[in-house]
């Protein structure tokens, strides 16, 4: 996916499965790139330094995840150890920050919701974290819940309630069949779309709000990237579903999906 071919301004996104042994090679160029292990394990080597045995889930629903930020201009060489999936967040940019390997005892854990819009949120690249634009989360919902709920939008620079962010949702269900079914409507329903979505398959936001819920019985998770107007994740209710957070008085115990 490239912002040319989608109309987004700003995110590329790949997957790429590697065979133990097997070789990828590219460069960042003009963009800035979170590089996410979905599974397996692998060493990478680049302008920018050389990281050796990253990983350590066998897939997405084994743990949590090892990452690596890419500056701009770097060329980099991965090497699967293992039989590995692996995401690429791609972001354009002009400032260079520093190369950075995040391990799981570095991603910050967070259960949201309540009731049965509980999930939990890995923080990868949050935006405190040295970058210029691009943001990165896991999303793990377990099965019937809800996520990315209430409602809510981030399609107008309005901060600090809400900036102006383009995001894409990358799935794995942990059961074979599972699917989620992800609503994306304008107010003015000039935008307003209804999606069944199965395994490795890739949803983009533009603009308006997006629920998610998993089907009963299967798990799900989505791996969000998020860049526009600001470094935040601000973002605003529908407010015709905004009551529901008071509604809230419990987690779901089923929670953390996943653990480091």
């Amino acid at each position: 996916m490239t912002p040319e071919a989608v109309g987004f301004d700003f995110l590329t996104f790949r997957v790429r499965k590697l065979e133990r042994g097997e070789q990828y090679t590219s460069g960042t160029d003009n963009h800035e790139l979170g590089i996410v292990l979905l599974g397996g394990h692998l060493s990478v080597q680049s302008s920018a330094g050389y990281w050796s045995h990253i990983g350590g889930r066998a897939q997405v629903f084994g743990g949590l995840p090892y990452a690596l930020y890419l500056p701009v201009e770097t060329r980099f060489t991965l090497t699967a150890e293992t039989a590995c999936e692996v995401a690429f967040c791609f972001c354009k940019a002009e400032k260079p920050f520093p190369a950075r390997l995040i391990t799981p005892d570095e991603v910050e854990v967070e259960i949201r919701g309540g009731g049965n819009a509980t999930r939990q949120i890995n923080h990868i690249l949050k935006p405190e974290f040295p970058a210029q634009r691009l943001l990165v989360v896991e999303v793990y919902t377990p099965s019937g819940n809800w996520s990315s709920y209430p409602p809510h939008k981030h399609d107008v620079h309005r901060p600090p309630g809400e900036v102006d962010l383009e995001e894409i949702y990358y799935y794995k269900m942990d059961r074979t069949g599972g699917y989620a079914i992800q609503k994306i409507y304008t107010r003015d329903r000039r935008l307003d779309a209804t999606l069944t979505v199965k395994d490795g398959e890739l949803v983009l936001i533009p603009e308006g709000y997006h629920p998610v819920v998993a089907a009963h019985g299967y798990n799900i998770y989505y791996l969000n990237a998020l860049a526009g107007s600001e470094r935040s994740m601000a973002a605003s209710d529908d407010p015709d579903y905004a009551w529901v957070r008071q509604t809230w008085k419990d987690k779901d115990p089923r929670l953390p999906l996943v653990k480091g």
